[in-house]
């Protein structure tokens, strides 16, 4: 069977590339600021390492946006990274903006209430970013986005992506490279959406297991029957492939339908490198 080692990269060399893809995406649109949500998790905490080390520290802002009930130890790990990068920082508690739609839901309904959450807290990044006239930078990672855990237009959002060509498990070994404090690397990774839930939990696997097969299936192509004959079993395998396919709409622009001769992200794609860089 496929071990985790196999998704092993240089990262020194993925630290360089993600600095200057960075630096490239961001500076061409006329941008020298960005601004992070930073959770207290891995994922954010690589994506404000790297923006701090691409554009000095005073150019990235983390925002900091705990819901009453979110874990203490989220917001401390958070300030541990600030206080380590020396970024520019704010803390905004989203409760009274949530509790407006989440005071209308039944308490089991967690997936909603959480959804309401993580969109509360993109509203602030982008109204941050209109302020600031910077630019909110995404923490989503590859199997996240292949998977579709993640909300639509929370979480997922963002100007620019540095790491979602990286599973989690190689986000994991450049969270170590770049020297991230220890109790972010050695939590349970979690959305803190509601007490006690964790990410691995909510999917039923581990990141390491589903990593492996999603790198077969994507990197190394291989069918069903040859996977198999790896040691995936069928049902994984299956749940997974759904997965993937049912949540492709979450890694698209919205479809537009074509009336036209030239329909925006159909035939026409005014590439944004014709425009004149702004320095």
């Amino acid at each position: 069977m496929m071990k985790a080692e196999e998704l092993h990269l240089d990262y020194e060399i993925v630290e360089e590339l993600l600095k200057s893809f960075l630096l490239e995406e961001i500076r061409k649109f006329g941008f020298h600021s960005v601004v992070v949500g930073l959770s207290g998790g891995i994922d954010s905490a690589v994506v404000c390492e790297l923006a701090a080390r691409a554009f000095g520290p005073s150019h990235v802002l983390a925002l900091l946006m705990p819901y009453r009930s979110s874990s203490p130890e989220s917001v401390e790990h958070a300030r541990l990274l600030v206080d380590k990068l020396g970024i520019p920082s704010q803390t905004i508690d989203i409760s009274s903006a949530a509790d407006a739609f989440i005071g209308t839901m039944p308490r089991e309904e967690r997936l909603r209430r959480g959804n309401i959450m993580s969109r509360t807290r993109m509203v602030y990044l982008y109204d941050i970013s209109a302020r600031d006239r910077s630019l909110v930078i995404g923490t989503s990672n590859k199997t996240e986005l292949l998977l579709g855990y993640g909300t639509l237009f929370g979480d997922m959002a963002s100007a620019v992506n540095p790491v979602g060509d990286l599973y989690k498990t190689q986000l994991r070994g450049l969270a170590r490279h770049l020297g991230i404090p220890e109790p972010l690397l050695a939590k349970a990774p979690s959305a803190d959406l509601w007490e006690g839930q964790s990410d691995e939990a909510d999917l039923g696997f581990s990141y390491e297991e589903v990593d492996c097969l999603l790198y077969m299936m994507l990197e190394k192509r291989m069918d069903r029957q040859a996977i198999l004959r790896e040691g995936i079993s069928p049902a994984f395998y299956d749940r997974v492939r759904a997965m993937v396919v049912r949540n492709q709409y979450k890694r698209m622009m919205p479809v537009i339908a074509k009336i036209s001769s030239r329909t925006p992200g159909i035939d026409f794609r005014y590439a944004r490198d014709w425009q004149e860089k702004i320095n």
